[in-house]
């Protein structure tokens, strides 16, 4: 058994990937720590590699729960700063849970929820947190518990904590659906008109929300109330039974139910009604049947002859018949017209870095704005996925920065309010392509570099056009663009990239 079970993690220091005050390093007890781990080396003795595996299991364990105490005095230690800086109460602690989800490599939206189950756990759940502690629970089994008891009062959740009593084996060998029943039951008994009314507040948080899937499919969820969401799927299934029924369309049930749901929602078959998606390609892909993939911003990267295909099908000029899929199952037609835009891209030879233009607005004009979305694509606070919400003035402009395209940066709502907190500062840093530097109140520095652009390669260079090149790619421009594509407003020298 390697003896790694039970190792306290004491230390502080800065995150691996981000420079402390003085380049501050982990302490020693958790350096050697990680180094003990790393020098493990699977052997061929099949009990000791279960054991090995459990005694890690045990140590990840440890680890949340020393995190959770760290977290909690990280907060604490900052409340005590604010207080003795003069800082009104209900604002002492803002950034905190941004400063935890950073030093944790998670997007900073995550924050207060690291931050809520730490300060639950240390101060309301001791049981749990020694279960913790032990290994009896994972860190998310922990939080199931800490979930599921959030509507209670702090007495009522210490009473819960110590009915399950976690630490001593409760829960051995109980899956999640186990932990959560016997949560929601213990809350129940102890304040049953809370738990009645949390239930009834949860229609609040309905909300629609989108991720990407494999193979450029994405994932469209719904949390509605259970009425709703019940009647949205009878009305779905209904209509494919009918169709089916009738033996006339040979989609699966659910093809059906999901083109009903797109035509429903949308007022088109292909779900396409004059939105602008800012597909991102390259010249070469778009004209040349290039294999470089394209980006598609809220997506990620997509194949390039699905963007071709899209493009081509958008623009009235695909191969499939309407109302027949290429399989020859009916469905959609994809032979609707629609205009599609050609908006040029200009990137550096040497380097990547997407050009723009300076402006002396006050506001992102438009077409800046356009400029930044494409080149940043999600929020560029380190860790976060986020949808780009805002434009944000990097320097601020009531400290002189000025409205130009490098000292913009596309961010979600929450990491920009936070970035406007006291002792947060933000610069932008040196590298081939746009870089942010994020400068925490306790001097903790994060930095994010612009994902690179379709086309562009880890070194940011892309291969020199010849005058050939260019000359034909005028010619099929021009005659992509008498083909129902408009707007190619853009001079040909220096293009690299195209936003579709």
């Amino acid at each position: 058994m390697v003896g790694i079970r039970g190792t306290q993690l004491i230390g502080s220091g800065a995150p691996s990937g981000g420079a402390g005050p003085e380049a501050a390093v982990p302490g020693v007890r958790v350096h050697e720590l990680i180094g003990a781990v790393a020098s493990l080396r699977p052997g061929s003795d099949r009990a000791e590699l279960i054991n090995q595996l459990r005694a890690l299991e045990d140590l990840k364990s440890a680890a949340a729960a020393a995190q959770a105490r760290i977290a909690v005095a990280f907060d604490a230690v900052q409340r005590s700063a604010d207080a003795a800086a003069g800082v009104p109460a209900d604002e002492r602690g803002r950034g905190v849970a941004a400063q935890v989800a950073l030093a944790r490599r998670e997007s900073p939206a995550k924050g207060p929820r690291l931050l809520g189950l730490a300060n639950a756990l240390v101060t309301e759940m001791p049981r749990t947190l020694a279960a913790l502690d032990t290994g009896q629970l994972n860190e998310w089994r922990a939080t199931l518990l800490v979930k599921e008891t959030a509507c209670l009062s702090a007495e009522d959740r210490c009473a819960v904590d110590d009915e399950l009593a976690a630490d001593t084996g409760t829960f051995d060998g109980a899956g999640d659906k186990a932990i959560l029943a016997a949560a929601r039951a213990a809350a129940y008994r102890r304040d049953p008109r809370t738990v009645t009314q949390r239930a009834s507040h949860a229609a609040t948080e309905r909300h629609v929300s989108l991720r990407p899937a494999p193979d450029t499919m994405t994932y469209l969820t719904a949390l509605l109330p259970v009425a709703q969401g019940v009647a949205v799927h009878a009305a779905l299934s209904r209509h494919a039974d009918t169709l089916r029924n009738a033996g006339e369309d040979t989609r699966t049930r659910g093809q059906i139910m999901a083109d009903t749901l797109v035509e429903r929602t949308t007022g088109t078959p292909a779900g396409i009604s004059g939105v602008e998606v800012q597909l991102v390609m390259t010249d070469r892909t778009l004209f040349q049947s290039d294999a470089e993939p394209a980006r598609l911003p809220g997506y990620g990267i997509v194949p390039a002859g699905w963007a071709r295909k899209l493009l081509n099908d958008s623009s009235g000029h695909g191969t499939s018949a309407p109302g027949q899929t290429e399989d020859g199952q009916t469905g959609p037609g994809h032979n609707h017209e629609l205009k599609v835009w050609l908006r040029r891209l200009y990137i550096a030879p040497a380097t990547g870095e997407l050009v723009g233009v300076d402006s002396r607005a006050r506001l992102f004009p438009p077409g800046l704005r356009r400029f930044i979305q494409a080149r940043d694509d999600t929020c560029r606070t380190p860790y976060c996925d986020a949808p780009i919400r805002h434009i944000d003035h990097i320097i601020p402009w009531h400290h002189g920065g000025t409205t130009n395209l490098t000292n913009g940066a596309g961010l979600c709502e929450a990491c920009n309010h936070t970035k406007e907190l006291n002792g947060w500062t933000a610069t932008t840093g040196i590298g081939k392509r746009h870089v942010l530097d994020i400068r925490t109140p306790t001097g903790h520095t994060y930095q994010s570099t612009a994902p690179p652009l379709p086309g562009i390669g880890i070194q940011g260079t892309n291969p020199p056009h010849s005058g050939r090149h260019r000359r034909r790619l005028r010619h099929q421009a021009k005659a992509l663009k008498y083909a129902h594509v408009t707007e190619l407003n853009a001079p040909e020298r220096l293009r690299r990239a195209g936003s579709v």
